[in-house]
């Protein structure tokens, strides 16, 4: 039987499971996922098998002018996660700060980082890409 990852919200009414990540973790400096995650950057992954344990039906999106959808808790406004147009709730790459204990993942990636807060350093020993990944 695979591992369970767990994560939740703030308030601890979401959570969650995934049996994996992918190997590829960036943190995203576009000016979106700075204001969805109120913070320098957006630090997501993609996972396996989302599996909703509780809360599901308190998840709410907002989608941006350019299709993208950043999901939230309605109840304690914690981000949960982003998904391009068209995706489905289970193609959610989730925010890694949800999850509630370490997690095998090492960010390799600075992304969008023309957007970056004139404040935020770069990290200078992860590769870092103007937009996304190339």
């Amino acid at each position: 039987m695979s591992e369970l990852f767990k994560g939740s919200c703030l308030c601890g009414v979401v959570k969650f499971s995934v049996t994996a990540f992918n190997p590829q973790v960036g943190n995203c400096h576009c000016s979106m996922c700075r204001k969805f995650h109120g913070a320098a950057f957006a630090t997501l992954v993609s996972v396996s098998n989302l599996n909703w344990s509780s809360g599901q039906s308190l998840l709410k999106d907002f989608t941006a002018a350019n299709g993208t959808i950043r999901t939230f808790c309605s109840q304690c406004g914690s981000s949960i996660g982003f998904r391009v147009k068209g995706a489905s709730l289970g193609a959610m790459e989730v925010a890694i700060a949800t999850f509630d204990a370490d997690i095998p993942v090492k960010v390799d990636a600075q992304i969008y980082t023309d957007n970056k807060a004139n404040w935020c350093e770069l990290q200078k020993d992860i590769t870092a890409f103007t937009q996304g990944r190339i």
